[in-house]
Formats: structure tokens, sequence, C-alpha cells
């Protein structure tokens, strides 16, 4: 999914829930805690030559879409007639591996392809405006926190640049809807801007100083379970 696909989607969905109900009953305000449990795709870069460089990798080792899972815990405070504020926190783990074909070689390094892993932590407070009511509400949010984005080859070692706490944005928006009284589907696309690292060197032949982590730019669509 592009950037721009995603945010229309978002937008449609927000526009959706907006509309009040039609039911006779009053609805329910946003509660005050809510809890998300959530799988998810991160989509690792699969293109980025200067994430390659920065590990001595070729660009066709980069692992792309991977598989993760988001946790978070919000509260909302503030409760208007138009908008309910909300803080909290969340974590995201992601992890993709690729294994090239056996006679696959680097055009560009001229060995063969190797196997390659990716992870990713990030862990950040936020803030959202959430739109609705109790019975289903949409949410826009952002955070700055940190990430640690680890990318290796079976060739790399222990790479130190693997390690590094990188300050990262986060934003996005989802929405959930509550099937049951404490239950609800909910699902999450969000953006992660990941600042730049620190350069290192080798511990491995070559011994080479390798250029630190580019700016590098992911997105994490999820999906799962909310509760209150």
């Amino acid at each position: 999914m592009h950037m721009r696909s995603a945010v229309t989607y978002l937008v449609l969905v927000f526009a959706s829930l907006s509309h009040p109900a039609l039911a006779q009953d009053p609805a329910p305000p946003i509660p005050w805690v809510v809890v998300d449990v959530h799988g998810s795709f991160p989509r690792f870069p699969s293109d980025d030559t200067g994430l390659a460089n920065s590990r001595n990798m070729d660009v066709a080792e980069l692992p792309g879409t991977g598989l993760g899972a988001q946790f978070g815990l919000h509260i909302y405070p503030v409760h208007t007639r138009v908008i309910t504020i909300g803080i909290g926190g969340e974590l995201a783990i992601g992890h993709s591996s690729k294994t090239p074909l056996p006679e696959a070689v680097s055009a560009t390094l001229g060995r063969p392809l190797l196997q390659s892993e990716e992870h990713l932590t990030s862990l950040s407070p936020q803030l959202s405006l959430n739109f609705g009511n109790g019975s289903g509400w949409s949410y826009l949010s952002a955070g700055l926190g940190a990430s640690t984005l680890s990318l290796s080859t079976e060739a790399l070692g222990d790479y130190p640049g693997n390690s590094d706490r990188l300050k990262t944005f986060n934003y996005g928006g989802g929405a959930r809807w509550f099937v049951k009284p404490h239950l609800a589907f909910s699902f999450d696309v969000r953006f992660y801007s990941i600042s730049p690292g620190f350069a290192y060197t080798l511990t491995v032949p070559p011994f080479t100083t390798l250029p630190g982590t580019p700016h590098t730019s992911l997105l994490i669509i999820a999906a799962g379970i909310s509760l209150k």
C-alpha cells in the first residue's frame, strides 16, 4: 500500500465514523482507558541503497515486508462534545528475513547474495485526537520516541550499529469498533521516520568503516483487538 492510498483509506474511515448514530439511546462516551493488541505487517525498505551500504549489503539482500506486533495503552482524560484527547504509549516490534537463491550473485559486491534478517523495536509515548463515541471511534495520533533497527547478513557479525537507539517520529491513525461491551476490533496505519545513526568500523574482514544507518522511513499496517 502506497502512502497516498493509506492516507485516503484513513480519511474515508474517519468520515464514516464521524456521523452520529441513528439509535434512540445516547451513545456511550469514549472510555477512560483502552489497551490495544495488534498483529502487524511492517514494510521495511526494500530498495534503499543507503541502508544497504550501511551494512555492506547488496540492495537485493534487503528483506522487505515482514511480520510483527503492536501493543498500546491509552488514557482519555479530556472529553468534549466534538473531540476526545488521549495520551498513552505504544510498543511496536517487527521482523523480516530473506533467503536468496543459491546461485544468486551480487552485481555490485561480486559475491554470492547472503541470507539477511531485519528487526525493529520502537517505543514511544503518543498524543491522540479521537472522534466518535464509546461504541466506535476513529483517531489521529503522533509520538516521538526511540527505535532500534537491526539489519544484518550472516557475514556481518556483531555490528554496533544494530544496537543504536535512534530518535523516531511516528504518526498515523486508525479506528476501533466495539462488538462487545469490553472488546473491539481495531486497526492502525502508522508511518515511522527514523533518524540517522553513527558510522562504525567492521569487526570482521575487510575491517572497513561503514556509513551510519541513513534516515529511514517505513509503514506499519496493524489490526487486532482493543480492550476497555
